[in-house]
């Protein structure tokens, strides 16, 4: 099964496979997008969604994205995601995820190391040790395991990183004193409000749990609700929950100089960029400023990986010197020259 993604060919899935899991009874998606650059990189989510059709095209939208962060990262790997499609506010126990990444791990084991999984929202070491005993093509495995960990710490570096090569192009070199608005605290935005606030950045944050505000307390910064912390004026808005949370409405309603976060599929329509640069307001795609993770899980020198890391901001600089859309095209041309 193949899904068109854009004009391109290279923007076609190359294989999509959807599963009953056997132990668990829950509908499993893996789409592998493209193998150009090498095995398809992406980790698994773990959502509630309404039908097997919206965690199917979720799937589709995340594992392009993939392809996408891998080139950009410069990594000789492809782009591919996995989806464990729950119901809406559906919890699993412990003997429900042990079946639910068992049946992922075989699926993954199907493509025969073409696609290689990891963590994504909704998930943990500890699943994904699940999924190793089903097959070895996973990473992010417990570090007392042997394996590398949560990559959460590199994500949010990539992340500090372009904020700061935003703030040098909108002429406010420095964290200190600039407005910062962070909403959806988790492993990676949590520790993105708290290195934002230590550096002197005035931080409003926001999250649908409310037992996040003991954060905002912690590092003083202000709490928004969620639903309205985007018209707060505010230098760099940082979206950091999940995706979709820039709709055409909230983008008009936005009251920020810059977006610059950290959640996968931030605009809940692909050409809601061109919104934004119509508002004047700064856009650092997504799946660049979030690269930082898959950096420190598939770059092959060990050696290298802090550094490639604090270069995804001078990829931020390069982007806006060559205008909205040019992530797709360094996406393109990177994958053409290794075709080529």
């Amino acid at each position: 099964m193949s899904h068109a993604e854009g004009k391109s060919k290279l923007f076609e899935h190359e294989d999509v496979r959807m599963a009953r899991g056997q132990r668990s009874g829950l509908q499993i998606v893996v789409a592998r997008h493209s193998t150009i650059l090498g095995p398809a990189l992406g980790g698994c989510r773990v959502w509630g969604y309404e039908s097997d059709a919206a965690a199917l095209e979720d799937a589709l939208r995340l594992s392009a994205g993939m392809t996408a962060k891998n080139a950009l990262a410069g990594l000789p790997l492809g782009g591919g995601k996995a989806v464990i499609r729950l119901e809406p506010r559906q919890v699993l126990d412990q003997e429900q995820r042990i079946a639910a990444f068992s049946d992922l791990g075989d699926l993954v084991e199907s493509f025969g190391g073409s696609y290689i999984t990891a963590g994504d929202v909704g998930t943990t070491p500890y699943d994904m040790a699940v999924v190793a005993t089903r097959t070895r093509h996973v990473v992010g495995l417990r570090e007392e395991g042997g394996g590398l960990g949560d990559p959460g710490a590199y994500t949010a570096r990539g992340v500090l990183s372009a904020i700061d090569a935003t703030l040098q192009r909108l002429g406010l070199p420095g964290r200190s004193g600039r407005r910062f608005t962070v909403v959806g605290l988790g492993q990676v935005g949590g520790r993105i409000a708290r290195e934002l606030s230590s550096s002197g950045g005035k931080v409003t944050v926001g999250d649908i749990a409310p037992a996040k505000r003991t954060l905002a307390d912690e590092i003083g910064a202000n709490w928004a609700d969620p639903a309205i912390a985007h018209r707060i004026p505010t230098d760099i808005f940082v979206p950091a929950g999940v995706g979709g949370m820039l709709t055409d409405t909230v983008i008009t309603e936005l009251d920020a100089r810059a977006v610059v976060g950290p959640a996968n599929n931030q605009l809940a329509q692909p050409d809601l960029d061109r919104l934004l640069a119509n508002r004047g307001i700064l856009y650092a795609p997504d799946y660049l400023v979030n690269a930082g993770g898959v950096i420190y899980l598939g770059a092959p020198d060990r050696g290298t990986i802090e550094t490639r890391i604090d270069s995804i901001g001078d990829t931020v600089a390069e982007i806006f010197d060559r205008a909205v859309t040019a992530a797709d095209q360094i996406v393109e041309e990177r994958i053409n020259a290794s075709v080529a």
